[in-house]
């Protein structure tokens, strides 16, 4: 009852709203006065007497959302975050009733006290706990949304560097992917499905009430990357309309909200935590030793190189990674006014290619102030970190390492070997090559609130996320190699960003009890300002003389002019919301929302998208018909509603022009000579054109959303889970297109696609078994499982690439895009057949018609899985714990980019290293073409041991030192300890193909930065 206590973190008063708030304030006041009876009652109350105090649970922890009122009257009140609580009572003998689900009732005579504490004792059936929704909390039993909640206990262990890493495989209907495997990777998180062309696959983030922008933060990594895990309390992903579209515009793929830890009552606690890890590759791919090399190039007729030497390019090119993380916080209450929660962390993470590394320095301060006896609060959140991302030269250090000869040396006389060919050798690079990101941010807020009188409450968000990054990625001269000037000469491009996203929001809410009915009604206005600024310098030629060249004078010559580039980009978005709870005798629940927000980004004709939801919810068990019931806990609910998405290009609503001019010949003819027998550039004067149309008409995406649920717990609740169906559409679509009519002013434009929708339909699953056994011993088993339907439906386009291939003779070659009737990400190409007997690919004549042709092209799969699956077991006996996550998906495909580019025969012939895939066919020819096909689609479904953790906990009585400290934890993970797939890149869990006009890719695998096998050890103290 303790730990879960602990993490109840917001109580029963909602979470910030609007700009405007005087005139937003007087609406909502009229609107939600009580009746004269009421007030009359409430001044009988003003002259009563005033009873405040703590409600805290057996072990002394905080116990917020309990309800006391007063017996036989309407007048009652809820505690606060910190369990506090202030009531005017009528007299001095009255009685409170202190009831909160999952504790005993207990009732208090005031007899006159002013102060009156209590202690809550657990009863046997399921504690309610507090679930985060949007602007606000609620009990998990009037919940009528679907939203999955996960604890700090709970999280993911081992080397994390951002929250999505806590979260993957934890929540149904969350597909969590990271991009590869380096420090801070990228992730795309999917939430129910992909729902747009455009918009990837990003969920809104909302950390302690503050809703972040996704826009890049001058790192190719993640953009959480700023938040260290050890600070975060809960994460809860809310899933469906009834929970989303409270948040509008942002919303259609979820949201993800994030609470940090906060001081509690009653509690002091410092702790200091100190880990260590051991990083390999996990999978190496099996390429040719290099007598196997020697004896397959001569074997295909090949000219064989023999440099002598026998060389692991992938051992070369790796190493055994090193990282370390140190945290130290404090946190607890200086007294019933005042709370506190401080924290400082060092993370610095190796990864497994040299020259990889992530560090971050943060800090972390959450103040909760309190006056007025308790009626107004003021909480104060502060977030500040330092990130410095170093990154090799990726996709160049893939490819050498599964395709360089093998004989050649790695060093000569104690230096990387020159290559031949004037090429670049691989670990000369990791010397003379360097990308660092450094990113200073900051995300503070503060939020004062006001409770005007008994359950109406004013609250106001201030906040703001600046963010500023410095890059410069750099190659130091090397006249050695000769055939490329960026290398020979050195290099530098710099990138100066800065992104600030400033928020004001303004929040009413009314919470209203009397005997079985109790309604919470919120109501806002939010307004948000996006200012993203970036600067881009590009030189070359450098003096070689062992000085980076960040740190030389340049001077742009006509050889290597400096190239500058920059752009400045301002967004705003105004927002009004509101919502109403109603809960009839804890048995019927209504949720009912509106949002409607005014985005820049629109045209005038259609600046305001409009977002209503309604959902209803039965709590069966509380039926008196299931007094002898089966279940210990039954509630349907079912929702409906639409979110919004608006991730489009700045300005592209409003026209835009460009001065142009006759460059040489006939390069451009957009202007006109003004003599008409000019001869020369100077005849031609600069004239105005048009870059983009004014469209005021674009129009909101729109995603429609039906949810239908059932929460159960059987056995005393020792068996729990919930079964969701939900069908997601979206609408609108937006896209860039080109105009069916070639004579336009412009190439391109931008609409919504009339009729084309974008289906999700699934079913998901979650189950969890909590089971006790003898002397101390005690076990959890669960897991979910997501089944995922996605179709494209009335499409006008044959194809909407969504990844294309990249290389010689390949480039813009379609592998997967938006079909009609088939799935987001279906690999669109040939159906290879095998080689024929003029050694040359064959493929399969889908039509009959004797020739292959473009329309002998299928869909052969689809990059997104149609099955996600995780589970878990966690064992305790006394003071030891054993855990173990899984993880996995089925039905998805993989297009091997780095094969078809690198495994050929004639790259074999040629003396590069490669696998035995390119010798399945003995009668092969060297000139057999890379054609995008099947031949390079793979199985992606894997299973992997995501972590295991075994763990001991200490406490100072056992080894005699008195209360000299609450607990030392020692603890061993193990993550990505292995993985059950067919595939044969290096993981199957990879996304790393290039945009296509914007719209992003599924599924490939081009040089992808290879996964590891970690080990690490933890200590964590807590006094």
């Amino acid at each position: 009852m303790k730990n879960l206590y602990q993490m109840l973190h917001t109580g029963r008063r909602l979470l910030t709203l609007g700009f405007k708030s005087s005139m937003i304030a007087g609406l909502l006041f009229l609107g939600s006065l009580p009746s004269q009876e009421l007030l009359a009652k409430n001044s009988m109350y003003q002259a009563g007497i005033v009873v405040s105090g703590t409600v805290t649970d057996e072990e002394g922890a905080a116990m917020p959302g309990v309800n006391i009122l007063e017996k036989g009257t309407i007048n009652g009140t809820v505690s606060d975050v910190n369990g506090n609580y202030r009531l005017n009572v009528s007299s001095a003998n009255a009685v409170l009733v202190f009831s909160f689900v999952g504790a005993e009732t207990k009732e208090v005579t005031v007899s006159g006290q002013s102060e009156i504490s209590v202690s809550l004792a657990g009863s046997s059936e399921t504690l309610a706990e507090l679930v985060v929704v949007g602007y606000g909390t609620q009990k998990r039993s009037d919940i009528t949304g679907a939203i999955g909640s996960l604890k700090s206990e709970n999280f993911n262990r081992g080397v994390v560097t951002n929250p999505g890493e806590l979260l993957q495989g934890k929540v149904a209907g969350v597909n969590i992917t990271t991009a590869s495997g380096e420090p801070g990777a990228a992730q795309n998180v999917i939430i129910r499905g992909i729902g747009s062309l455009r918009s990837g696959t990003q969920p809104l983030y909302v950390v302690d009430g503050f809703l972040l922008d996704n826009s890049s933060q001058g790192f190719d990594t993640n953009p959480l990357n700023f938040l260290n895990p050890n600070d975060i309390e809960s994460i809860d992903v809310l899933k469906d309309a009834s929970a989303t579209a409270v948040y509008g515009s942002r919303a259609s793929n979820g949201v993800v909200v994030i609470t940090t830890k906060k001081g509690k009552a009653g509690k002091t606690e410092m702790n200091f935590s100190a880990s260590t890890a051991w990083s390999k590759m996990s999978k190496k791919i099996d390429v040719f030793s290099a007598d196997e090399f020697r004896q397959n190039v001569t074997g295909e007729g090949g000219t064989l190189e023999d440099f002598g030497g026998n060389t692991d390019w992938q051992d070369e090119l790796t190493q055994t990674a090193l990282s370390k993380q140190f945290d130290l916080s404090v946190g607890g209450a200086a007294s019933e006014k005042f709370s506190y929660y401080a924290s400082v962390g060092v993370q610095d993470q190796e990864g497994i290619l040299k020259n990889s590394n992530l560090e971050r320095y943060s800090g972390k301060l959450n103040m909760n102030q309190k006056a007025l006896n308790g009626r107004l609060k003021v909480d104060y959140n502060l977030t500040a970190s330092h990130t410095e991302n170093l990154r090799p030269s990726i996709t160049s250090t893939i490819a050498d390492m599964i395709s360089l000869n093998p004989t050649i040396p790695a060093y000569t006389d104690g230096e990387p070997t020159l290559l031949t060919t004037n090429a670049l050798n691989p670990l000369t690079r990791y010397d003379i090559y360097s990308d660092l990101a450094v990113n200073n941010r900051i995300l503070a807020s503060i939020s004062p609130s006001i409770e005007l009188f008994d359950g109406f409450v004013y609250k106001l968000n201030l906040g703001v996320d600046y963010s500023a990054t410095t890059r410069d990625a750099q190659y130091e001269p090397f006249p050695d190699v000769i055939n490329e000037s960026n290398i020979s000469d050195g290099s530098l491009s710099t990138l100066i960003g800065n992104n600030t996203n400033s928020l004001v929001e303004n929040t009413i809410t009314y919470n209203w009890i009397k005997d079985v009915h109790n309604l919470t009604v919120l109501g806002g206005h939010s307004y948000q300002e996006f200012l993203l600024e970036n600067r881009n310098f590009d030189y070359r030629g450098f003096a070689n003389n062992n000085i980076e060249p960040k740190y030389q004078d340049q001077t742009s010559t006509a050889e290597y002019p400096t190239s500058v580039s920059s752009f400045a980009i301002r967004n705003e978005l105004q927002s009004f919301f509101g919502r109403v709870n109603y809960t009839l005798d804890e048995k019927y629940l209504l949720t009912a929302t509106l949002r409607a927000d005014g985005s820049s980004k629109f045209g005038v004709n259609n600046k305001y998208g409009y977002f209503p939801s309604v959902a209803l919810g039965w709590n069966i068990s509380n039926e008196d018909f299931m007094d002898n019931s089966f279940f210990d806990n039954l509630k349907l609910r079912t929702s409906w509603g639409q979110t919004g998405n608006q991730e489009i290009p700045s300005k592209i609503t409003k026209a835009s022009y460009s001065e142009d001019r006759l460059i040489t010949g006939a390069e451009s003819l957009s202007t006109y000579p003004l003599d008409p027998d000019g001869n020369s550039i100077d005849s031609y004067p600069y004239g105005i054109v048009f870059t983009r149309l004014a469209n005021p008409d674009l129009q909101w995406e729109v995603s429609t959303q039906l949810n239908v649920g059932v929460d159960f717990g059987i056995f005393d609740n020792q068996i729990t889970g919930s079964l969701d169906y939900f069908n997601k559409e979206s609408s609108n679509i937006l896209l860039e297109v080109t105009p069916a009519d070639p004579v336009q002013p412009t190439s391109t434009y931008w609409t919504n696609i009339q009729d084309m929708k974008i289906q999700n339909n699934g079913i998901e699953l979650a189950l969890e078994y909590n089971g006790k056994g003898q002397g101390g011993f005690s076990y959890n088993i669960g897991g979910n499982l997501t089944s995922i339907q996605n179709t494209v439906k009335d499409s006008p386009y044959a194809v909407l690439t969504t990844g294309a291939a990249q290389g010689s003779g390949q480039t813009g070659a379609t592998i997967n895009g938006y079909i009609n009737d088939e799935p987001i990400g279906s690999f669109y190409m040939f159906q290879f057949d095998g080689i024929g007997a003029d050694g040359l690919n064959m493929f399969r004549d889908v039509n009959g018609d004797g020739a292959i042709l473009d329309n002998d092209r299928t869909v052969v799969g689809s990059a997104i899985p149609k099955l996600l699956y995780a589970y878990h077991l966690n064992f305790r006996y006394n003071s030891f714990d054993l855990g173990f996550n899984f993880n996995g998906i089925a039905g998805s495909k993989i297009y091997n980019h780095t094969a078809m580019t690198l495994f050929t025969k004639a790259q074999l012939t040629k003396s590069n290293n490669a696998t035995d895939f390119v010798t399945q066919y003995p009668n092969e020819a060297i000139s057999n073409a890379n054609t995008v096909s099947t031949r390079y689609l793979e199985n992606g479904s894997f299973m992997r041991l995501n972590n295991a953790t075994l763990g001991y906990n200490l406490t100072s009585d056992k080894v005699g030192l008195g209360d000299a400290f609450q607990n030392i934890r020692v603890s061993v993970t193990g993550q990505n300890l292995f993985v059950i797939t067919d595939y044969t890149g290096f993981d199957p869990e990879i996304n790393t193909g290039s945009t296509t006009g914007g719209i992003q890719t599924f599924g490939i695998d081009r040089f992808t930065y290879p996964k590891a096998r970690t080990f690490l050890i933890s200590v964590n103290a807590t006094f």
